[in-house]
């Protein structure tokens, strides 16, 4: 394993203990569900039609809660894919003009549905992550980055690889498929062995 997919796998496979660790912005009632949702298995759906409607209303929420804030926000993962199978989770990329003005959006978001963590966070150099949930499980992954950066950049040439090349959409599903098998309670090993497949696609 290279020095980088190390630090990669590292930083994933502290990824439930760091949620765990969360300060919770809600009553206590909501703590099992949160733990529900952050442990929650990994399951594959067929693709619903109303997950674009779903990350619209969503899109639209969040512009409404911080005018002019996102230079842009998009539909990611498979979710956003067209007749791929995925996880039901609604996946979400807002860009910023700075890692700065993610970080102070942050607090507001998480008095409006979403929950974080702070040191989990701070092991991405890239990114901000926050998770929505509702009885127990996962609805909506938010991913706060650079607009125009790399992460940004790269994340959409990969969820435009899989719209518009079916055969590679379909191998990538049949991977999700195994993983999902094999690593169904393990979400860190699950997205570090898509890693591979994802940079053969968009080195």
């Amino acid at each position: 394993m290279t020095a980088t997919k190390s630090r990669h796998a590292d930083r994933w496979a502290g990824f439930h203990r760091l949620m765990l660790e969360i300060p919770l912005r809600m009553d206590a009632s909501m703590d099992d569900d949160l733990r529900q949702a952050i442990s929650e298995q990994i399951h594959l759906v067929p693709y619903s039609e109303h997950w674009p409607l779903r990350f619209r209303q969503e899109a639209v929420r969040l512009s409404e809660l911080f005018p002019g804030r996102f230079v842009a926000i998009e539909h990611i993962g498979s979710t956003a894919v067209p007749g791929m199978m995925a996880k039901p989770i609604i996946d979400l990329m807002a860009g910023l003009p700075s890692l700065t003005a993610a970080d102070a959006v942050l607090d507001r978001l998480c008095q409006h549905g979403y929950t974080t963590s702070a040191a989990f966070n701070a092991t991405l150099s890239d990114s901000r992550w926050l998770m929505r949930q509702s009885g127990g499980h996962r609805t909506h992954h938010l991913h706060l980055v650079v607009h125009h950066g790399g992460k940004w950049q790269a994340t959409l040439a990969f969820r435009d690889v899989l719209r518009k090349n079916p055969p590679i959409a379909e191998e990538y599903l049949r991977l999700k498929q195994a993983l999902a098998t094999c690593h169904g309670s393990d979400r860190e090993a699950y997205t570090q062995a898509k890693s591979d497949f994802i940079r053969r696609v968009c080195p």
